[in-house]
């Protein structure tokens, strides 16, 4: 969900434009950059922006200040790990602010429901399935896949909503009424749509997910 920057204070816009700063800055310096030199990696990475870019412009505005459109984080953090993930959503959602017309202070805020909170919470569920699940393919596809890009997509519509009454723009009790019931009809498109993703490149194309093995989660299955 992204959300109006106007909505917002002052001091609050200079915080997260001061933590878009920081994490840019960690992605930018922890990024495996010598990946994009094999064969094809840079036209996948130029794809995976191109894809957000046309995915973001889909959207419908739920209220004033609130428009909604599909993440599409949670494969593209499967497919480049978080930090190459932070910079993919970083480049796509400034092609979309330029497009719209949008400012700063929409961007910061954007920035941290569309790609911050999205791909962090991707990375930490890759993270702990790994850990405490079986390493088989129908769990990572079904786990990393469907799932966690439904309840990374909940997460994030949460934290919207609560930003929304933060700020003084909603209550909660308005929010409840209109928004966050349609929640889980709103999110499942979510799954659906990185779950096929990461399904088609983990069997067509698994050289091109950095998260997936053959070794690991196919071979002697």
């Amino acid at each position: 969900m992204e959300l109006d920057g106007d909505l917002f204070s002052a001091s609050m816009l200079f915080w997260l434009a001061g933590l878009y700063i920081v994490v840019a800055l960690y992605a930018l310096r922890m990024a495996p950059w010598k990946r994009l030199t094999r064969k094809g990696q840079l036209h996948v990475f130029l794809g995976a922006i191109v894809a957000l870019i046309v995915l973001w412009h889909i959207r419908g505005q739920l209220q004033p200040g609130l428009s909604f459109h599909l993440l599409g984080v949670t494969a593209i953090t499967l497919m480049f790990g978080w930090s190459m993930a932070i910079i993919i959503a970083s480049v796509a959602l400034v092609a979309v602010s330029l497009n719209a017309g949008y400012g700063w202070q929409d961007y910061v805020v954007s920035f941290l429901t569309v790609a911050l909170v999205p791909i962090t919470l991707s990375q930490i569920a890759l993270v702990l399935i790994r850990s405490w699940l079986p390493k088989h393919f129908f769990v990572y596809v079904l786990g990393n896949g469907f799932f966690t890009a439904w309840l990374v997509g909940y997460i994030s519509g949460c934290l919207a909503m609560q930003l929304l009454v933060q700020c003084g723009a909603y209550t909660m009790a308005e929010l409840q009424l209109t928004i966050i019931p349609f929640f889980p009809l709103m999110f499942f498109p979510e799954a659906l749509i990185n779950g096929w993703i990461i399904t088609l490149m983990v069997v067509f194309f698994p050289a091109w997910v950095y998260s997936f093995s053959d070794e690991q989660y196919i071979h002697g299955k």
